[in-house]
């Protein structure tokens, strides 16, 4: 269980300035991610046959998976809730529009996927940061005393107070 909620609520102590640029990355990109999930589904006009089938699932759960991930994982993300199970449909989606949506295309085609796979992975081995909801919630679950502090455990909230600096 400890691993479960050390994998789901991360602590790592770092500066307010990087828990700041954290904060930032997560509204810049998650938003950008969001926007573009959302002019997906505008530009079809409530026709989802005629979005791509990439991996044989069928148009409509296709796209349906694709907003999912574009837009309401991207919302997880800006706010910083259950941020790492939030970017895996994330990630998946990029690497299915880079290796198997623009196979063969020029790399002008692939590069936005590739960015976003690129930034959404590094920021998937950061964390969400201080500053979002996970954060909030394993304090929670500290405070309540769900979960077992020792020396592996991410709730350690007197480091909260060294990562001030």
């Amino acid at each position: 269980m400890e691993s479960i909620l050390s994998f789901l609520f991360p602590y790592q102590p770092l500066p307010t300035r990087y828990n700041l640029a954290l904060l930032a990355l997560r509204m810049l990109f998650g938003g950008l991610l969001m926007w573009h999930g959302v002019s997906k589904i505008l530009t079809l006009e409530g026709d989802p046959s005629s979005f791509p089938n990439p991996i044989g699932l069928g148009s409509t759960l296709s796209l349906y998976l694709v907003v999912f991930a574009e837009v309401v994982c991207a919302a997880a993300v800006i706010v910083g809730a259950f941020y790492r199970l939030a970017l895996i449909p994330i990630l998946v989606t990029m690497c299915v529009a880079l290796f198997v949506v623009h196979h063969g295309q020029p790399f002008a085609a692939k590069e936005l996927a590739f960015i976003y796979l690129i930034l959404f992975a590094l920021m998937y081995c950061m964390g969400a940061g201080r500053f979002s909801l996970d954060n909030v919630i394993a304090k929670r679950l500290y405070d309540s005393r769900l979960a077992i502090v020792d020396s592996t455990s991410a709730f350690r909230p007197e480091d909260y107070d060294k990562a001030e600096e």
